[in-house]
C-alpha cells in the first residue's frame, strides 16, 4: 500500500502522481488493457457469430497513445497492467506493446507487472517474443475439454491450437499460470473436475467464472448460471478444500487441493461479491475509461491524447481521477434496477 498523507486526501484535491484514491478508499493498482475488440473464436456467451459490428479502426488506441496512458497511470500508483481484448495476440504490435509497458517504472522505481488474458490460440507461435519483451504472467481461457463441446461453444474448430498454447505457457517461465473457465449449466459444468486435473497436470491454476450479464446479446439467463456453491460441491467429491486465506484486491477466492500446493480459484461476481476490495479500472480498445466492468459511464481519452496540448500528461491523469471518483461501492447485479452494460465482454476487455 502506498503511504503518506495523500492517499488520505479526498478524490477531489488529489494531485498527479497521488494514489488513485476512490471516494470508498480503494487504492486502485490494476489497469486492464484491451487491445482490440475482435477475437478468433466467437464464444456464446460473449458475441454472435456474425454480425458483429467491430470498432472503427481509427479509434483504436495505437502503440505510443497506449505507452502515453500507461505511464501516466504507472505514475499514480498503478502496478499491474493486463492486457486483453477480444484477442489481444490478433495486434500485430503485440510484443512491441509488452515490450514498451514493460520498460515503465513506477514511483519507487520497480518495474511495472504485465500481465495478459488469451484464448492461446497464436501463444506457442509468439511465447517466446512475448517472454523476451518482459511478459510476466498469463491467463488462457479454455471452457471445455471436448473437441465437439469447443465447436459447439466457440463456433471455431481451434481446440488443438488452445491446448498447444496451455502446452507451450506451462513449458516456459512465466508463473503463476491460469487457466480460466467460465461455468456453464449443462454445457461444461459436468468437467469441472476434469479441468481442474488438465490444470494440475500443467502446473497451473485452474479458475471458474460466474457467468455474468456481459454477452454482446444479452441473452444472459441467471438460472443457467452455475454458481460459486455449486463449483465448490462438485470440486469437494473429489479433492478436500481448504480456503486460502489473504485474498486482497484479487478476483478469484482460492482453495488448496488436499492441501495443497496446487490450488482452485473462483470469482464469483454474481454470488459473493468482491467489489469492496476492487482496485481495477478498465482501457477500452478506443480510448475509453471504465471504472467498473458493469459501468455504464466511460470517460473518453481520445480528445486528450488526439487533441495535440501540450498538457496531455495531466489531461490523462485528470481522466483517471474522475474515472476514479465517479467509482460506485459495487455493481448492483443483484438489484432489480440493475442495467447491463450496453457493450459485450469483447468490447470492454476482460
Amino acid at each position: 500500500m502506498v503511504a503518506g498523507p495523500a492517499e488520505g486526501a479526498r478524490p477531489e484535491d488529489q494531485r498527479v502522481g497521488d494514489p488513485l484514491v476512490d471516494t470508498h478508499g480503494r487504492v486502485h493498482r490494476d489497469l486492464r488493457i484491451s487491445l482490440t475488440d475482435r477475437c478468433s473464436l466467437r464464444c456464446t456467451y460473449c458475441m454472435p457469430e456474425q454480425g458483429n459490428e467491430w470498432l472503427a479502426k481509427t479509434s483504436i488506441l495505437t502503440l505510443d497513445e497506449i505507452e502515453r496512458v500507461a505511464r501516466v497511470a504507472a505514475a499514480d500508483g498503478i502496478t499491474t497492467f493486463r492486457l486483453t481484448g477480444g484477442e489481444p495476440l490478433l495486434r500485430t504490435d503485440i510484443v512491441e506493446i509488452v515490450r514498451r509497458l514493460a520498460a515503465i517504472t513506477g514511483p519507487d522505481g520497480r518495474p511495472v507487472d504485465i500481465a495478459m488474458t488469451t484464448n492461446g490460440i497464436r501463444l506457442r507461435e509468439l511465447l517466446p517474443g512475448l517472454v523476451d519483451a518482459g511478459l510476466n504472467r498469463l491467463n488462457i481461457s479454455i471452457d471445455t475439454l471436448r473437441p465437439d463441446r469447443f465447436r459447439d461453444l466457440t463456433r471455431r474448430d481451434r481446440l488443438d491450437d488452445v491446448r498447444d498454447g496451455i502446452a507451450a505457457a506451462a513449458a516456459s517461465t512465466l508463473r503463476p499460470l491460469k487457466l480460466n473457465a467460465v461455468a456453464m449449466r449443462d454445457v461444461n459444468d459436468d468437467e469441472l473436475v476434469d479441468l481442474v486435473e488438465f490444470a494440475v497436470a500443467h502446473d497451473a491454476q485452474m479458475r471458474f467464472i460466474e457467468q455474468m450479464p456481459l454477452d454482446a446479446g444479452h441473452t444472459w439467463d441467471r438460472a443457467r448460471m452455475v454458481t460459486q456453491d455449486e463449483i465448490l460441491q462438485k470440486l469437494a467429491a473429489r479433492w478436500t478444500l481448504t480456503p486460502v486465506p489473504g485474498r486482497g484486491g484479487a478476483p478469484a477466492a482460492r482453495w488448496t487441493l488436499d492441501g495443497g500446493p496446487h490450488t482452485v480459484g473462483v470469482i464469483a461476481s454474481v454470488t459473493a461479491p468482491f467489489c469492496g476490495d476492487c482496485d481495477r479500472l478498465r482501457l477500452t480498445a478506443d480510448g475509453q475509461l471504465r471504472n467498473c466492468l458493469f459501468s455504464t459511464t466511460e470517460y473518453d481519452l481520445l480528445p486528450a491524447l488526439r487533441g495535440g496540448d501540450e498538457r496531455t500528461a495531466s489531461q490523462i491523469d485528470g481522466m483517471l481521477r474522475s474515472c476514479v471518483r465517479g467509482k460506485l461501492p459495487g455493481h448492483a447485479i443483484n438489484d432489480p434496477s440493475f442495467l447491463q452494460p450496453a457493450r459485450g465482454m469483447n468490447a470492454i476487455g476482460g
